[in-house]
């Protein structure tokens, strides 16, 4: 039973190491040919956390080196059917080329990650009415100043729904971290089964 004990608790450790080490979703991988002396696509463009595989076709041995780059990186030489993997992780232009031929030229071009941002709700249309009456009213004196001021309070009127609608979606529950904690309750659970038996 202790042995049991010990399995299912070397289980919940294991799943929760493989959770807290996954990859980020957004990342993703591209692939460079290196065929008939050529890269190809001789320009690609990744996000910081991408990986850049290149993969060799050619009988000739390639490398990859960088001759212009925010950082600076070769592969060895690769010999058909071998390839390399880059990660990126600074924005920027990496220009390279193959030192055992030097006619081989190419570009990444590493765009900064996306960050999410939350599009504010649209404008409602009343809004919209309301301003074209405000635009209209400074033809007379006095009285479109306090017309034109009218729709100021109402543009301003919606502002508080904005900060209700994020204090609702703000505190959003991680996913891996659920995941963990059911994990964690299973784990506890079979203990306290194991431990409760007679003769355990």
């Amino acid at each position: 039973m202790k042995r049991l004990a010990g399995l299912v608790l070397t289980a919940a450790f294991l799943i929760l190491q493989a959770l807290c080490l996954a990859p980020p979703a957004d990342a993703a991988t591209q692939q460079v040919m290196m065929q008939d002396y050529a890269y190809g696509p001789a320009a690609l463009t990744v996000r910081v956390g991408d990986t850049v595989t290149w993969m060799q076709h050619d009988q000739a041995p390639h490398d990859v080196v960088t001759t212009s780059a925010p950082v600076a990186f070769r592969s060895p030489q690769l010999s058909a059917g071998q390839s390399w993997s880059y990660t990126f992780t600074k924005p920027g232009t990496y220009s390279y080329y193959c030192s055992v031929h030097p006619d081989m030229r190419a570009t990444v071009t590493v765009l900064a990650a996306e960050t999410p941002t939350k599009q504010p709700p649209p404008t409602p249309s009343k809004q919209t009415t309301a301003r074209p009456t405000a635009s209209s009213a400074p033809s007379s004196s006095s009285p479109p100043t306090s017309s034109s001021v009218a729709p100021v309070s109402e543009t301003s009127a919606p502002a508080p729904p904005v900060t209700q609608q994020a204090a609702a979606t703000g505190p959003s529950l991680d996913p891996m971290l659920l995941v963990a904690g059911v994990v964690t309750a299973v784990a506890v659970l079979c203990l306290l089964l194991v431990g409760s038996r007679p003769g355990g």
